[in-house]
């Protein structure tokens, strides 16, 4: 009988087969990923700079995680509504979110958000940044930072330039140049980038501090005249115009941007998983040909530049709304 009986060496290594047999289709289960559609949450309307990046990156990821990237579109409140919508999502990495300077590093300064950037979002990856541009109508006497200025300076308040709303990169660029030279000019706000640039083009304003892609086509067809670029370096796609420190105004860098960001509680394994993703797809040439088209550059920072990243950006315009007493709508 005692010879029947498995030996005790040989029952332990039944036993670890067993247990390595259980164990590795709950390994390979939780390293799938993703496991159903992928949802992406864009702040701003549809057929704006956000929207047509996010849906050029939601397809390159699509492509490399062989799930489908479903667009979710909640724009309003600058950008807020959006992202209170993504912080309230399963932090399961199946709904993530590109952020912006406004609703990140602005709004949370100028008004009350119903969400927080530090305790509701674990924060991916910097994906794109894009200068802006300061342009005058065709038509419009200014030819150069310097005549605006000088006009500025005879005319205290009178010179006039469009915003799409108080804590906008355009109103912000507007305040920029205000301190930066110590002129005071008077902003007018509208409900959207697009108004303003409407109202720009029939010269009911005197300037404006615009995102490459919405102007662009105005500029290429010689409608509005570009003045300076709020860039470090010349843009790529307009490499013509000057930055605002070859102007003759220095300490005028104020650039667009773009991150991912996750819900807070996704697990380190899919946050890690979004982190190489988005390594592989932001490379892409076709993905950075496209999003060169619209005036911003594709990249993807590590998770610690972009932490590093959103700290200066939030001192930067901390002290910019205090000094300058900014208030949301």
């Amino acid at each position: 009988m005692r010879a029947l009986l498995p030996s005790r060496r040989h029952a332990h290594r039944l036993l670890l087969a067993l247990a390595c047999a259980c164990i590795a289709p709950v390994a390979a289960h939780a390293q799938a990923f993703p496991t159903k559609p992928v949802h992406l949450v864009v702040t701003y309307p549809a057929g704006g700079s956000s929207d047509l990046m996010a849906r050029i990156m939601g397809q390159k990821l699509q492509e490399h995680w062989g799930q489908p990237v479903v667009i979710e579109s909640k724009p309003g409140a600058a950008g807020s509504i959006g992202m209170e919508y993504a912080a309230r999502q399963p932090a399961d990495g199946h709904t993530f979110v590109v952020g912006n300077l406004g609703p990140v590093a602005v709004n949370p300064l100028i008004s009350k958000v119903p969400y927080s950037m530090e305790k509701d979002f674990v924060p991916v990856a910097l994906t794109a940044t894009g200068a802006n541009i300061l342009v005058v109508p065709a038509n419009s006497p200014y030819k150069s930072l310097q005549d605006i200025l000088t006009a500025a300076r005879a005319k205290p308040g009178q010179v006039s330039f469009g915003t799409s709303g108080p804590g906008s990169m355009a109103h912000l660029g507007g305040e920029l140049i205000m301190r930066q030279a110590k002129v005071r000019m008077n902003g007018i706000n509208y409900k959207g980038g697009g108004q303003a640039v409407n109202d720009l083009l029939a010269g009911h304003i005197d300037m404006m501090v615009a995102d490459a892609l919405p102007v662009s086509q105005f500029i290429k067809t010689s409608k509005l005249r570009p003045i300076a670029s709020t860039g470090a370096a010349r843009s790529k796609m307009f490499p013509e115009i000057p930055t605002f420190a070859e102007a003759g105004l220095s300490g005028i860098v104020a650039e667009n941007w773009w991150g991912v960001f996750l819900p807070a509680g996704t697990p380190k394994a899919i946050v890690d998983n979004y982190h190489a993703a988005l390594v592989k797809v932001m490379a892409d040439p076709e993905l950075k040909a496209k999003f060169a088209d619209l005036g911003v550059e594709a990249q993807a920072s590590t998770q610690d530049e972009f932490r590093a990243f959103l700290a200066a950006e939030t001192s930067k315009y901390t002290k910019l709304v205090a000094d300058n007493n900014i208030k949301g709508e």
